[in-house]
């Protein structure tokens, strides 16, 4: 379309209502995200006839509407996280001079812009992935990351006996997470809480979560360690009993409770879940065989309708106990 344009309008009139058009249909074409496309707009004005020739002009915004054209083009590319490269900087100089605005505007993304993409410590891959499985891998790859030693595992629930759902299963569980559902009490219920959602940009992936209540804190005085009015003198005092060692809580043990393990299924059902507690049953995890499990069906996200095809409809306020 923009070949057309420029080979019928030699004259480019019209070329604000063009590109504004261009910029509303770019994602129904899949190229919201392809900075060529956003250059060869830009390249689609006349250049030179749009620079100013003094200060007052370059600072009371000279030709508003083709300059804030541009600028609405640039907060397209911002949204959609499109850096622009120095080509993109001399188009704009080009077209409207060093002092413009949209010059201002390239400017400000290029310093900023940068910055971000590049802050975060779990980079995904550019685009990311159309697979189910490989976007729960991802997700639970990205959680379970707060303890190295973390194994995502995949499981498929049709080799269990009793498995309705005929989908895969992704879970994610460390050997500490293992430990504290052993010595977990077995008198004690734990839960299944989900669906919760995770973004991976422009992908969400539906996770569960098996939990236990926190444990009580110990009772112990809180003391500042840079209070120096009353030191403590070791060799010379009895330890107190709140001075005793104690082991320092896991990082899966939060103030809202103990995260056991995580899982995303490829249905989000209620029998995709209860396969995934079958299958941590028989993966080192005997535990389960014994302790209560309340299966917690009411989202934050309200009710998950599930992918697979002729599930049944379930209500999201009713909980399902197992032993």
């Amino acid at each position: 379309m923009i070949r057309i344009y420029e080979s019928r309008e030699t004259l480019r009139r019209g070329h604000v209502e063009f590109i504004y058009s261009a910029l509303k249909h770019m994602e129904e074409f899949g190229v919201q995200k392809d900075l060529e496309v956003y250059k060869s707009l830009i390249d689609i004005l006349p250049k030179g006839k749009f620079i100013p020739t003094n200060i007052f002009q370059a600072e009371f915004f000279h030709y508003p509407k083709q300059q804030q054209c541009i600028i609405d083009l640039l907060e397209q590319m911002e949204d959609n996280g499109v850096v622009p490269d120095p080509e993109t900087e001399t188009l704009l100089i080009n077209i409207f001079g060093r002092r413009g605005h949209p010059v201002r505007k390239y400017w400000r993304m290029m310093y900023w812009m940068p910055k971000f993409k590049h802050l975060s410590p779990w980079p995904l891959p550019n685009p990311i992935p159309n697979d189910s499985l490989e976007l729960a891998k991802l997700a639970l790859s990205r959680m379970s990351s707060v303890d190295l030693q973390s194994k995502v595992t995949v499981y498929e629930a049709s080799k269990l006996v009793d498995s309705v759902d005929d989908t895969w299963i992704v879970s994610a569980q460390s050997p500490v997470q293992r430990e504290l559902l052993d010595t977990h009490p077995h008198n004690v219920t734990v839960f299944v809480e989900g669906a919760f959602r995770l973004w991976l940009r422009n992908a969400s992936v539906n996770y569960f979560i098996l939990r236990a209540e926190p444990r009580p804190k110990p009772n112990v005085t809180l003391q500042d360690i840079d209070d120096v009015a009353d030191l403590d003198v070791p060799m010379f005092e009895e330890p107190s009993a709140e001075q005793a060692l104690m082991e320092p809580p896991s990082v899966h043990e939060q103030e809202d409770g103990t995260i056991f393990a995580m899982c995303a299924t490829g249905t989000s059902s209620r029998d995709s879940v209860l396969s995934w507690i079958r299958c941590l049953e028989a993966d080192g995890n005997p535990a389960l065989a014994e302790i209560p499990i309340i299966f917690k069906s009411k989202s934050p996200l309200g009710y998950v309708v599930p992918v697979s095809d002729g599930a049944a409809e379930q209500d999201s306020d009713t909980e399902k106990k197992i032993t």
